[in-house]
């Protein structure tokens, strides 16, 4: 499905927004786009909307500041919140006030990963059985 313009450029200016913190990668998933700084998944477009990782240690900053979370309706009609919430309006004018907000989803996203077991490593691969030499034999 093509993206407007007017999504691409959102998705052009929260990356700009977000560039302070280092490089921003974007990817298309959930119906939007997920953002990445430095490989860490710290932000979602949806629509002309942005939402930032927050986690129980920063949440409040968002509420405080007006925030809301992300929330979508499952097939069931359930609705479910994630753990991103809406960058607060002014955050959303320059990249020095996207800044804090920005750092402070990183940091979400960091301690959640962090908070993560190891992964198991995996097993190697079997290689498959060499091919049989097949030997040809000439007949005079």
């Amino acid at each position: 499905m093509p993206v407007s313009p007017q999504t691409q450029e959102t998705v052009r200016w929260c990356s700009e927004l977000l560039s302070a913190l280092g490089p921003v990668r974007v990817k298309r998933m959930f119906g939007g786009h997920g953002l990445y700084v430095d490989e860490v998944f710290i932000a979602i477009i949806i629509g002309d909307d942005l939402f930032l990782k927050t986690d129980d240690e920063n949440r409040p900053a968002f509420v405080a500041a007006g925030c809301r979370p992300f929330e979508f309706q499952t097939a069931e009609g359930k609705k479910v919140a994630m753990s991103y919430w809406s960058a607060p309006a002014e955050a959303m004018e320059s990249p020095a006030q996207m800044l804090p907000w920005a750092r402070q989803a990183l940091a979400s996203a960091l301690r959640a990963r962090a908070s993560k077991p190891p992964a198991k490593p995996r097993a190697p691969r079997a290689k498959p059985p060499a091919a049989k030499a097949v030997k040809l034999v000439k007949k005079a």
